[in-house]
């Protein structure tokens, strides 16, 4: 996979990590998860031990397991599997990359250290080139996630820079809500040559307005069929159709944001719609209660969003 070195475009799924109910990693049901994506969400990128993933609660020989096994079941299946390799200890990340690009990833994606972090651009880029050197030629995007790292860094500042110190530079994994900053990137840098990714689901029509080629989201791996829509719908300029389907998903956010939503209720969602059983999170991560599936899967019902034997159709709030 990794000779393609082919634009990272379109629906990108940020995994979960499938866990045992004693809470240690079970790639067994990988190969599935892969066949999933591909035959019922339309789904070929993945984006493996991110944020979704729980990689910074995982050991480096759980996450070298993990990206092994991404790369080994998705050859011929998927298009890309990019490897988030960051990790607060400089030589750890090196390693992730190193490692990468051992087994054939076809990229790899930091964010910045989190805990003692770097205070502007120039540190950041320098931290960013330093384990570059473990996997100079793997394509690297950057994971800018300033609600997570508390890095306050604007990606506006960063890419010219990244561009000049890091050849492999192939583009940006946004996960914010700064459309400000966002359309900046875009306008300031062009879609020739780089991707910008982005990570915010229920604004995934707005981003595609800004210029986004392409988006990196947990709920790719159980909507990445109706995200679809909205990609097909906004390429052939049918902007009603996009707007209603982006609604439509936004129903189902909004609904499931006000009752709690983060990995713990990703990762039942992926369960429920899937069939895939990936388990409970990792602690401190607590797993997701029974009251919040069963309102989470009648409202997707309600949306006609989730297909059950049995269910009812022609719901007010469906999405047609």
């Amino acid at each position: 996979m990794a000779s393609t070195q082919k634009k990272l475009q379109g629906l990108v799924a940020a995994t979960v990590t499938p866990m045992t109910e004693l809470g240690e990693i079970n790639i067994s049901v990988i190969g599935h998860y892969v066949n999933y994506l591909v035959e019922e969400q339309g789904v070929k990128n993945v984006f493996v031990n991110g944020t979704t993933g729980e990689g910074l609660s995982l050991s480096l020989d759980e996450r070298r397991l993990l990206a092994k096994e991404w790369v080994t079941q998705g050859k011929n299946k998927l298009d890309q599997v990019v490897i988030h390799v960051g990790a607060l200890s400089l030589k750890e990340s090196q390693e992730l990359a190193r490692h990468a690009a051992e087994i054939g990833a076809d990229g790899i994606a930091v964010m910045a250290p989190f805990f003692l972090k770097p205070t502007n651009k120039d540190a950041l880029v320098c931290f960013l080139r330093k384990w570059l050197l473990r996997a100079p030629t793997l394509p690297f995007y950057y994971y800018h996630i300033p609600s997570l790292t508390g890095v306050k860094i604007r990606a506006e500042e960063l890419l010219e820079r990244i561009q000049e110190e890091i050849p492999s530079f192939q583009g940006v994994k946004f996960s914010d809500k700064d459309l400000l900053d966002f359309g900046q990137c875009v306008d300031q840098n062009g879609t020739q040559q780089l991707a910008f990714l982005f990570g915010v689901d229920e604004q995934l029509l707005s981003a595609l307005v800004m210029g986004a080629t392409g988006a990196v989201g947990s709920t790719y791996n159980y909507l990445g069929k109706q995200n679809n829509l909205i990609l097909e719908a906004f390429k052939r300029n049918d902007f009603s159709s996009a707007l209603n389907y982006q609604f439509c998903i936004q129903r189902f956010m909004n609904f499931v944001i006000k009752l709690g939503f983060g990995v713990p209720q990703i990762k039942a969602m992926m369960s429920l719609v899937s069939g895939i059983d990936v388990g409970p999170p990792r602690l401190p991560l607590q797993r997701a209660s029974q009251d919040f599936i069963h309102q989470a899967q009648a409202k997707l019902m309600s949306l006609e969003l989730l297909s059950l034997a049995g269910s009812q159709s022609g719901s007010s709030e469906a999405c047609n």
